[in-house]
Protein backbone atom coordinates (compact mmCIF):
# COMPACT_ATOMS: atom_id res chain seq x y z
CA UNK A 1 0.00 0.00 0.00
CA UNK A 2 1.37 3.40 -0.93
CA UNK A 3 2.29 5.84 1.88
CA UNK A 4 -0.35 8.43 0.96
CA UNK A 5 -3.07 5.75 1.07
CA UNK A 6 -1.93 4.67 4.50
CA UNK A 7 -2.02 8.27 5.62
CA UNK A 8 -5.53 8.69 4.23
CA UNK A 9 -6.86 5.67 6.10
CA UNK A 10 -5.11 6.87 9.26
CA UNK A 11 -6.77 10.27 8.98
CA UNK A 12 -10.18 8.68 8.60
CA UNK A 13 -9.69 6.46 11.65
CA UNK A 14 -8.23 9.29 13.69
CA UNK A 15 -11.15 11.57 12.92
CA UNK A 16 -13.53 8.77 13.79
CA UNK A 17 -11.89 8.27 17.17
CA UNK A 18 -12.31 11.96 17.99
CA UNK A 19 -16.05 11.76 17.31
CA UNK A 20 -16.80 8.56 19.25
CA UNK A 21 -17.48 10.34 22.52
CA UNK A 22 -19.97 12.65 20.82
CA UNK A 23 -21.81 9.84 19.07
CA UNK A 24 -22.26 7.36 21.90
CA UNK A 25 -25.89 6.64 22.82
CA UNK A 26 -27.33 8.04 26.08
CA UNK A 27 -26.61 5.99 29.20
CA UNK A 28 -29.74 4.31 30.54
CA UNK A 29 -30.73 5.45 34.04
CA UNK A 30 -33.76 3.88 35.72
CA UNK A 31 -36.21 6.60 36.85
CA UNK A 32 -36.59 7.14 40.59
CA UNK A 33 -40.00 6.78 42.20
CA UNK A 34 -41.43 8.27 45.38
CA UNK A 35 -42.79 5.16 47.12
CA UNK A 36 -44.44 4.81 50.53
CA UNK A 37 -42.44 3.01 53.20
CA UNK A 38 -45.31 0.81 54.44
CA UNK A 39 -48.76 -0.46 53.48
CA UNK A 40 -51.95 0.48 55.29
CA UNK A 41 -52.28 -2.80 57.18
CA UNK A 42 -54.88 -4.26 59.48
CA UNK A 43 -54.14 -7.18 61.79
CA UNK A 44 -53.18 -10.00 61.35
CA UNK A 45 -51.00 -9.09 58.34
CA UNK A 46 -47.27 -9.71 58.66
CA UNK A 47 -44.35 -8.47 56.60
CA UNK A 48 -42.42 -10.87 54.37
CA UNK A 49 -38.84 -10.75 53.14
CA UNK A 50 -39.09 -11.63 49.45
CA UNK A 51 -36.23 -11.73 46.98
CA UNK A 52 -36.68 -11.62 43.25
CA UNK A 53 -33.73 -14.00 42.82
CA UNK A 54 -35.85 -16.76 44.37
CA UNK A 55 -38.43 -18.70 42.39
CA UNK A 56 -42.01 -17.54 42.89
CA UNK A 57 -43.22 -21.12 42.99
CA UNK A 58 -46.69 -22.52 42.49
CA UNK A 59 -48.61 -19.95 44.53
CA UNK A 60 -51.89 -21.79 44.07
CA UNK A 61 -50.62 -24.56 46.35
CA UNK A 62 -51.24 -22.20 49.28
CA UNK A 63 -54.92 -23.09 48.92
CA UNK A 64 -54.21 -26.82 49.50
CA UNK A 65 -56.72 -27.90 46.84
CA UNK A 66 -55.64 -30.88 44.67
CA UNK A 67 -58.20 -30.09 41.97
CA UNK A 68 -56.97 -26.51 41.65
CA UNK A 69 -53.32 -27.62 41.52
CA UNK A 70 -54.13 -30.16 38.77
CA UNK A 71 -55.97 -27.52 36.71
CA UNK A 72 -53.13 -25.03 37.11
CA UNK A 73 -50.52 -27.55 35.98
CA UNK A 74 -52.62 -28.49 32.96
CA UNK A 75 -53.11 -24.83 32.05
CA UNK A 76 -49.36 -24.16 32.25
CA UNK A 77 -48.79 -27.03 29.82
CA UNK A 78 -51.68 -26.70 27.35
CA UNK A 79 -52.90 -23.09 27.35
CA UNK A 80 -52.53 -21.61 23.86
CA UNK A 81 -52.09 -18.01 24.99
CA UNK A 82 -49.12 -19.14 27.05
CA UNK A 83 -47.77 -21.15 24.10
CA UNK A 84 -47.86 -18.00 21.95
CA UNK A 85 -46.02 -16.04 24.67
CA UNK A 86 -43.30 -18.72 24.77
CA UNK A 87 -42.92 -18.49 20.99
CA UNK A 88 -42.62 -14.69 21.19
CA UNK A 89 -39.80 -15.11 23.68
CA UNK A 90 -37.98 -17.44 21.27
CA UNK A 91 -38.42 -14.82 18.54
CA UNK A 92 -36.98 -12.06 20.70
CA UNK A 93 -33.97 -14.16 21.66
CA UNK A 94 -33.34 -14.88 17.99
CA UNK A 95 -33.40 -11.14 17.30
CA UNK A 96 -30.78 -10.61 20.00
CA UNK A 97 -28.53 -13.17 18.31
CA UNK A 98 -29.15 -11.50 14.94
CA UNK A 99 -28.28 -8.05 16.32
CA UNK A 100 -25.17 -9.34 18.10
CA UNK A 101 -23.95 -10.84 14.83
CA UNK A 102 -23.56 -7.31 13.47
CA UNK A 103 -20.67 -6.82 15.89
CA UNK A 104 -18.56 -9.25 13.84
CA UNK A 105 -17.34 -9.21 10.23
CA UNK A 106 -19.43 -10.84 7.54
CA UNK A 107 -17.42 -13.23 5.38
CA UNK A 108 -18.76 -14.35 1.98
CA UNK A 109 -17.39 -16.83 -0.51
CA UNK A 110 -18.58 -16.65 -4.09
CA UNK A 111 -17.79 -18.60 -7.24
CA UNK A 112 -18.82 -17.97 -10.81
CA UNK A 113 -18.56 -19.86 -14.07
CA UNK A 114 -19.91 -18.05 -17.13
CA UNK A 115 -19.67 -17.88 -20.90
CA UNK A 116 -20.03 -14.42 -22.40
CA UNK A 117 -20.51 -13.61 -26.10
CA UNK A 118 -19.32 -10.13 -27.02
CA UNK A 119 -21.29 -8.40 -29.77
CA UNK A 120 -19.50 -7.55 -33.03
CA UNK A 121 -21.68 -4.45 -33.32
CA UNK A 122 -20.87 -2.99 -29.92
CA UNK A 123 -19.75 0.67 -29.73
CA UNK A 124 -16.11 1.15 -30.60
CA UNK A 125 -13.61 2.17 -27.95
CA UNK A 126 -10.82 2.58 -30.51
CA UNK A 127 -11.53 3.29 -34.19
CA UNK A 128 -8.29 1.62 -35.22
CA UNK A 129 -9.32 -1.68 -33.63
CA UNK A 130 -12.05 -3.60 -35.46
CA UNK A 131 -14.86 -5.23 -33.53
CA UNK A 132 -15.19 -8.97 -33.55
CA UNK A 133 -17.73 -11.24 -31.96
CA UNK A 134 -16.02 -13.45 -29.42
CA UNK A 135 -17.05 -15.85 -26.71
CA UNK A 136 -15.19 -15.66 -23.41
CA UNK A 137 -15.28 -18.11 -20.55
CA UNK A 138 -14.84 -16.69 -17.05
CA UNK A 139 -13.94 -18.69 -13.93
CA UNK A 140 -13.77 -16.73 -10.68
CA UNK A 141 -13.57 -17.37 -6.96
CA UNK A 142 -13.93 -14.42 -4.56
CA UNK A 143 -13.59 -14.27 -0.77
CA UNK A 144 -15.00 -10.99 0.55
CA UNK A 145 -15.19 -9.50 4.04
CA UNK A 146 -17.47 -6.66 5.12
CA UNK A 147 -17.24 -5.05 8.53
CA UNK A 148 -18.88 -1.90 9.80
CA UNK A 149 -16.75 -0.18 12.43
CA UNK A 150 -19.13 0.66 15.25
CA UNK A 151 -17.46 3.98 15.96
CA UNK A 152 -20.65 5.77 16.95
CA UNK A 153 -22.30 3.03 18.99
CA UNK A 154 -25.12 2.36 16.50
CA UNK A 155 -24.65 -1.41 16.42
CA UNK A 156 -24.11 -1.61 20.17
CA UNK A 157 -27.29 0.39 20.73
CA UNK A 158 -29.17 -2.04 18.50
CA UNK A 159 -27.82 -4.96 20.52
CA UNK A 160 -28.71 -3.23 23.79
CA UNK A 161 -32.21 -2.52 22.51
CA UNK A 162 -32.76 -6.09 21.32
CA UNK A 163 -31.48 -7.44 24.64
CA UNK A 164 -33.79 -5.16 26.63
CA UNK A 165 -36.70 -6.14 24.40
CA UNK A 166 -35.97 -9.83 24.96
CA UNK A 167 -35.92 -9.23 28.70
CA UNK A 168 -39.21 -7.36 28.37
CA UNK A 169 -40.76 -10.29 26.49
CA UNK A 170 -39.47 -12.65 29.18
CA UNK A 171 -41.19 -10.49 31.81
CA UNK A 172 -44.33 -10.50 29.67
CA UNK A 173 -44.19 -14.30 29.65
CA UNK A 174 -44.04 -14.37 33.44
CA UNK A 175 -46.93 -11.91 33.55
CA UNK A 176 -48.90 -14.16 31.19
CA UNK A 177 -48.28 -17.09 33.53
CA UNK A 178 -49.39 -15.02 36.51
CA UNK A 179 -52.56 -13.85 34.77
CA UNK A 180 -53.30 -17.37 33.50
CA UNK A 181 -52.88 -18.85 36.96
CA UNK A 182 -55.13 -16.14 38.40
CA UNK A 183 -57.80 -16.71 35.76
CA UNK A 184 -57.82 -20.44 36.47
CA UNK A 185 -58.06 -19.85 40.22
CA UNK A 186 -60.81 -17.23 39.85
CA UNK A 187 -62.97 -19.46 37.67
CA UNK A 188 -62.29 -22.48 39.90
CA UNK A 189 -63.21 -20.71 43.13
CA UNK A 190 -66.32 -19.22 41.54
CA UNK A 191 -67.32 -22.73 40.50
CA UNK A 192 -66.59 -24.23 43.93
CA UNK A 193 -68.46 -21.38 45.66
CA UNK A 194 -71.49 -22.32 43.57
CA UNK A 195 -71.01 -25.97 44.56
CA UNK A 196 -71.11 -24.97 48.22
CA UNK A 197 -74.11 -22.73 47.60
CA UNK A 198 -75.89 -25.56 45.77
CA UNK A 199 -75.15 -27.77 48.76
CA UNK A 200 -76.74 -25.15 51.01
CA UNK A 201 -79.80 -25.10 48.74
CA UNK A 202 -79.96 -28.90 48.78
CA UNK A 203 -80.03 -28.93 52.57
CA UNK A 204 -82.59 -26.12 52.58
CA UNK A 205 -84.75 -28.03 50.12
CA UNK A 206 -84.65 -31.07 52.41
CA UNK A 207 -85.68 -28.87 55.34
CA UNK A 208 -88.43 -27.24 53.30
CA UNK A 209 -89.74 -30.63 52.19
CA UNK A 210 -89.85 -31.68 55.83
CA UNK A 211 -91.74 -28.51 56.70
CA UNK A 212 -94.14 -29.15 53.81
CA UNK A 213 -94.86 -32.60 55.20
CA UNK A 214 -95.51 -31.03 58.61
CA UNK A 215 -97.89 -28.47 57.09
CA UNK A 216 -99.76 -31.21 55.18
CA UNK A 217 -99.99 -33.31 58.32
CA UNK A 218 -101.41 -30.42 60.36
CA UNK A 219 -103.88 -29.56 57.59
CA UNK A 220 -105.06 -33.19 57.39
CA UNK A 221 -105.47 -33.24 61.18
CA UNK A 222 -107.47 -30.02 61.05
CA UNK A 223 -105.03 -27.91 63.05
CA UNK A 224 -103.81 -25.85 60.07
CA UNK A 225 -105.28 -24.33 56.93
CA UNK A 226 -104.44 -24.87 53.28
CA UNK A 227 -102.74 -21.49 53.30
CA UNK A 228 -99.87 -22.94 55.34
CA UNK A 229 -99.35 -25.66 52.74
CA UNK A 230 -99.52 -23.20 49.84
CA UNK A 231 -97.00 -20.86 51.46
CA UNK A 232 -94.55 -23.68 52.10
CA UNK A 233 -94.97 -25.03 48.56
CA UNK A 234 -94.29 -21.56 47.12
CA UNK A 235 -91.10 -21.29 49.17
CA UNK A 236 -89.96 -24.72 47.97
CA UNK A 237 -90.66 -23.89 44.31
CA UNK A 238 -88.69 -20.64 44.59
CA UNK A 239 -85.70 -22.49 46.05
CA UNK A 240 -85.83 -25.12 43.28
CA UNK A 241 -85.79 -22.33 40.68
CA UNK A 242 -82.63 -20.89 42.23
CA UNK A 243 -80.95 -24.30 41.87
CA UNK A 244 -81.37 -24.20 38.08
CA UNK A 245 -80.01 -20.65 37.92
CA UNK A 246 -76.91 -21.59 39.91
CA UNK A 247 -76.32 -24.69 37.76
CA UNK A 248 -76.32 -22.51 34.66
CA UNK A 249 -73.73 -20.17 36.22
CA UNK A 250 -71.63 -23.18 37.22
CA UNK A 251 -71.63 -24.47 33.64
CA UNK A 252 -70.20 -21.15 32.39
CA UNK A 253 -67.29 -21.33 34.82
CA UNK A 254 -66.69 -24.96 33.88
CA UNK A 255 -66.53 -24.04 30.18
CA UNK A 256 -64.07 -21.22 30.95
CA UNK A 257 -61.81 -23.66 32.81
CA UNK A 258 -61.91 -25.98 29.80
CA UNK A 259 -60.62 -23.25 27.49
CA UNK A 260 -57.96 -22.10 29.96
CA UNK A 261 -56.61 -25.66 30.25
CA UNK A 262 -56.57 -26.22 26.48
CA UNK A 263 -59.49 -28.67 26.50
CA UNK A 264 -62.59 -28.57 24.25
CA UNK A 265 -65.55 -27.58 26.41
CA UNK A 266 -67.68 -30.65 25.49
CA UNK A 267 -64.87 -32.93 26.72
CA UNK A 268 -64.32 -31.19 30.07
CA UNK A 269 -66.11 -31.99 33.32
CA UNK A 270 -65.36 -31.06 36.91
CA UNK A 271 -67.61 -33.05 39.28
CA UNK A 272 -69.44 -30.97 41.92
CA UNK A 273 -67.78 -30.94 45.32
CA UNK A 274 -68.65 -28.88 48.37
CA UNK A 275 -65.09 -28.08 49.44
CA UNK A 276 -64.02 -26.50 52.69
CA UNK A 277 -62.57 -23.17 51.61
CA UNK A 278 -59.20 -22.51 53.24
CA UNK A 279 -58.12 -18.92 53.72
CA UNK A 280 -54.36 -18.65 53.10
CA UNK A 281 -52.05 -16.22 54.82
CA UNK A 282 -50.45 -14.12 52.09
CA UNK A 283 -47.07 -12.73 53.21
CA UNK A 284 -46.42 -9.20 52.04
CA UNK A 285 -43.38 -6.98 52.04
CA UNK A 286 -42.72 -3.27 51.85
CA UNK A 287 -44.13 -1.44 48.79
CA UNK A 288 -40.77 -1.40 46.98
CA UNK A 289 -40.87 -5.24 46.92
CA UNK A 290 -43.69 -5.03 44.39
CA UNK A 291 -41.30 -3.37 41.94
CA UNK A 292 -38.98 -6.38 42.21
CA UNK A 293 -41.65 -9.07 41.97
CA UNK A 294 -44.37 -7.90 39.58
CA UNK A 295 -43.55 -8.99 36.02
CA UNK A 296 -45.61 -6.19 34.46
CA UNK A 297 -43.48 -3.63 36.32
CA UNK A 298 -40.33 -5.41 35.14
CA UNK A 299 -41.67 -5.41 31.58
CA UNK A 300 -42.38 -1.67 31.71
CA UNK A 301 -38.87 -1.01 33.04
CA UNK A 302 -37.24 -3.07 30.28
CA UNK A 303 -39.35 -1.21 27.71
CA UNK A 304 -37.68 2.00 28.92
CA UNK A 305 -34.23 0.48 28.42
CA UNK A 306 -35.16 -0.62 24.88
CA UNK A 307 -36.52 2.84 24.03
CA UNK A 308 -33.37 4.47 25.42
CA UNK A 309 -31.25 2.29 23.13
CA UNK A 310 -33.31 3.43 20.14
CA UNK A 311 -32.32 7.03 20.94
CA UNK A 312 -28.68 5.94 20.56
CA UNK A 313 -29.42 4.31 17.20
CA UNK A 314 -31.13 7.47 15.95
CA UNK A 315 -28.28 9.73 17.10
CA UNK A 316 -25.66 7.55 15.40
CA UNK A 317 -27.20 8.49 12.02
CA UNK A 318 -25.68 11.98 12.40
CA UNK A 319 -22.21 10.46 11.90
CA UNK A 320 -20.65 8.72 8.92
CA UNK A 321 -20.87 4.99 8.45
CA UNK A 322 -17.43 3.43 8.07
CA UNK A 323 -17.18 0.05 6.35
CA UNK A 324 -14.11 -2.06 5.74
CA UNK A 325 -14.42 -4.32 2.72
CA UNK A 326 -11.33 -6.35 1.72
CA UNK A 327 -11.65 -8.98 -1.02
CA UNK A 328 -9.37 -11.77 -2.21
CA UNK A 329 -9.86 -14.13 -5.12
CA UNK A 330 -8.93 -15.52 -8.49
CA UNK A 331 -10.18 -14.86 -12.00
CA UNK A 332 -9.24 -16.70 -15.20
CA UNK A 333 -10.60 -17.71 -18.57
CA UNK A 334 -9.48 -21.29 -17.96
CA UNK A 335 -10.10 -23.39 -14.94
CA UNK A 336 -6.61 -24.90 -15.17
CA UNK A 337 -5.04 -21.47 -14.48
CA UNK A 338 -7.66 -20.25 -12.01
CA UNK A 339 -5.41 -20.68 -8.97
CA UNK A 340 -2.15 -19.64 -10.58
CA UNK A 341 -0.33 -16.49 -9.50
CA UNK A 342 -1.29 -14.36 -12.53
CA UNK A 343 -5.00 -15.05 -11.81
CA UNK A 344 -4.82 -13.57 -8.31
CA UNK A 345 -6.90 -10.47 -7.55
CA UNK A 346 -7.46 -8.55 -4.33
CA UNK A 347 -8.63 -5.25 -2.95
CA UNK A 348 -8.52 -3.56 0.43
CA UNK A 349 -10.01 -0.30 1.49
CA UNK A 350 -12.42 1.59 3.66
CA UNK A 351 -15.51 3.53 2.68
CA UNK A 352 -17.17 6.28 4.67
CA UNK A 353 -20.59 7.79 3.95
CA UNK A 354 -21.78 11.00 5.60
CA UNK A 355 -25.21 12.49 5.11
CA UNK A 356 -24.84 16.19 4.25
CA UNK A 357 -28.49 17.17 3.84
CA UNK A 358 -31.66 15.20 4.50
CA UNK A 359 -34.23 17.91 5.16
CA UNK A 360 -34.20 17.24 8.92
CA UNK A 361 -35.05 13.53 8.68
CA UNK A 362 -32.34 12.36 11.10
CA UNK A 363 -33.17 15.05 13.65
CA UNK A 364 -36.86 14.14 13.40
CA UNK A 365 -35.99 10.49 14.04
CA UNK A 366 -34.03 11.50 17.15
CA UNK A 367 -36.96 13.57 18.44
CA UNK A 368 -39.29 10.67 17.68
CA UNK A 369 -37.06 8.25 19.64
CA UNK A 370 -36.82 10.62 22.59
CA UNK A 371 -40.60 11.02 22.67
CA UNK A 372 -40.90 7.24 22.55
CA UNK A 373 -38.65 7.00 25.58
CA UNK A 374 -40.77 9.57 27.43
CA UNK A 375 -43.84 7.44 26.67
CA UNK A 376 -42.21 4.38 28.24
CA UNK A 377 -41.26 6.40 31.33
CA UNK A 378 -44.87 7.52 31.75
CA UNK A 379 -46.10 3.94 31.22
CA UNK A 380 -43.64 2.70 33.83
CA UNK A 381 -44.80 5.21 36.41
CA UNK A 382 -48.44 4.40 35.63
CA UNK A 383 -47.77 0.67 36.00
CA UNK A 384 -46.14 1.23 39.39
CA UNK A 385 -49.04 3.39 40.61
CA UNK A 386 -51.51 0.74 39.43
CA UNK A 387 -49.52 -1.90 41.28
CA UNK A 388 -49.65 0.13 44.49
CA UNK A 389 -53.41 0.59 44.07
CA UNK A 390 -54.05 -3.11 43.44
CA UNK A 391 -52.13 -4.20 46.53
CA UNK A 392 -53.95 -1.70 48.73
CA UNK A 393 -57.28 -2.79 47.21
CA UNK A 394 -56.42 -6.41 47.95
CA UNK A 395 -55.39 -5.71 51.54
CA UNK A 396 -58.51 -3.70 52.34
CA UNK A 397 -60.79 -6.23 50.60
CA UNK A 398 -59.38 -9.21 52.49
CA UNK A 399 -59.60 -7.43 55.84
CA UNK A 400 -63.18 -6.29 55.23
CA UNK A 401 -64.27 -9.74 54.02
CA UNK A 402 -62.71 -11.43 57.06
CA UNK A 403 -64.82 -9.26 59.32
CA UNK A 404 -67.93 -9.84 57.20
CA UNK A 405 -67.42 -13.63 57.25
CA UNK A 406 -67.16 -13.65 61.04
CA UNK A 407 -70.36 -11.62 61.29
CA UNK A 408 -72.12 -13.89 58.78
CA UNK A 409 -71.29 -16.96 60.87
CA UNK A 410 -72.87 -15.29 63.89
CA UNK A 411 -75.94 -14.47 61.76
CA UNK A 412 -76.26 -18.15 60.79
CA UNK A 413 -76.28 -19.24 64.42
CA UNK A 414 -78.85 -16.57 65.28
CA UNK A 415 -81.14 -17.60 62.43
CA UNK A 416 -80.89 -21.25 63.43
CA UNK A 417 -82.13 -20.37 66.90
CA UNK A 418 -84.92 -18.29 65.38
CA UNK A 419 -85.88 -21.26 63.19
CA UNK A 420 -85.99 -23.63 66.14
CA UNK A 421 -88.12 -21.22 68.16
CA UNK A 422 -90.50 -20.54 65.25
CA UNK A 423 -90.95 -24.25 64.61
CA UNK A 424 -91.62 -25.00 68.26
CA UNK A 425 -94.14 -22.12 68.52
CA UNK A 426 -95.91 -23.27 65.36
CA UNK A 427 -96.10 -26.88 66.49
CA UNK A 428 -97.47 -25.67 69.83
CA UNK A 429 -100.09 -23.54 68.09
CA UNK A 430 -98.72 -20.31 69.53
CA UNK A 431 -97.83 -18.61 66.21
CA UNK A 432 -98.94 -18.80 62.58
CA UNK A 433 -97.07 -20.43 59.71
CA UNK A 434 -95.83 -17.09 58.37
CA UNK A 435 -93.28 -17.02 61.19
CA UNK A 436 -92.00 -20.43 60.02
CA UNK A 437 -91.72 -19.22 56.42
CA UNK A 438 -89.85 -16.08 57.46
CA UNK A 439 -87.47 -18.04 59.67
CA UNK A 440 -86.70 -20.56 56.91
CA UNK A 441 -86.06 -17.83 54.37
CA UNK A 442 -83.81 -15.92 56.78
CA UNK A 443 -81.79 -19.05 57.55
CA UNK A 444 -81.36 -19.85 53.86
CA UNK A 445 -80.35 -16.27 53.04
CA UNK A 446 -77.78 -16.13 55.86
CA UNK A 447 -76.17 -19.43 54.83
CA UNK A 448 -76.02 -18.40 51.18
CA UNK A 449 -74.54 -15.04 52.12
CA UNK A 450 -71.84 -16.71 54.21
CA UNK A 451 -71.02 -19.02 51.30
CA UNK A 452 -70.81 -16.11 48.87
CA UNK A 453 -68.55 -14.18 51.25
CA UNK A 454 -66.21 -17.15 51.54
CA UNK A 455 -66.03 -17.32 47.75
CA UNK A 456 -65.27 -13.61 47.55
CA UNK A 457 -62.60 -14.05 50.21
CA UNK A 458 -60.91 -16.71 48.10
CA UNK A 459 -61.03 -14.44 45.08
CA UNK A 460 -59.61 -11.57 47.12
CA UNK A 461 -56.68 -13.79 48.12
CA UNK A 462 -56.03 -14.63 44.48
CA UNK A 463 -56.14 -10.95 43.48
CA UNK A 464 -53.81 -10.01 46.32
CA UNK A 465 -51.26 -12.70 45.38
CA UNK A 466 -51.46 -11.50 41.77
CA UNK A 467 -51.04 -7.87 42.87
CA UNK A 468 -47.93 -8.82 44.85
CA UNK A 469 -46.42 -10.50 41.78
CA UNK A 470 -46.80 -14.14 42.81
CA UNK A 471 -45.82 -16.34 45.69
CA UNK A 472 -42.66 -16.66 47.77
CA UNK A 473 -41.04 -19.93 48.83
CA UNK A 474 -41.72 -20.98 52.39
CA UNK A 475 -44.16 -22.76 54.61
CA UNK A 476 -47.78 -22.98 53.56
CA UNK A 477 -49.65 -21.47 56.50
CA UNK A 478 -53.41 -21.17 56.44
CA UNK A 479 -55.86 -19.63 58.80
Amino acid sequence: MKPFRIATVGCVLGSAALLVACAAGPAYVKPTLDLPSTWQLDAPWRAAQPSDSLAKGAWWERFNDPDLSALEQKAMQANQTLAAAVARLEQSRALVASSAASMFPQVNLGTKISDLRISANRPLTNYSSPNRSTIQTDYSSILSVSYEADLWGRVQSQVDGATATAEQVAADLENTKLILGSDVAVNYFNLRALDVELDVLARSIALQNSSLELANHRRNSGTASGLDVAQQQALLDTTLTQVDILKRQRALFEHALATLTGTPAPQFQLPPRAVTMLLPVVPIGIPSDVLERRPDVASAERAMAAANAQVGVAKAAFFPSVIFGPTYGNDSTRISTLFSAPSLLWSVGVSATQTLFDGGRINANVLFSKAGYDITVANYRRTVLTAMQEVEDGLSSVSALDRAIAQAQRAIESNRRVMEIAKARYEGGVSNYQDMITAQQSQLNSERLATQLLGQRQLASVFLIKALGGDWPGARNDR
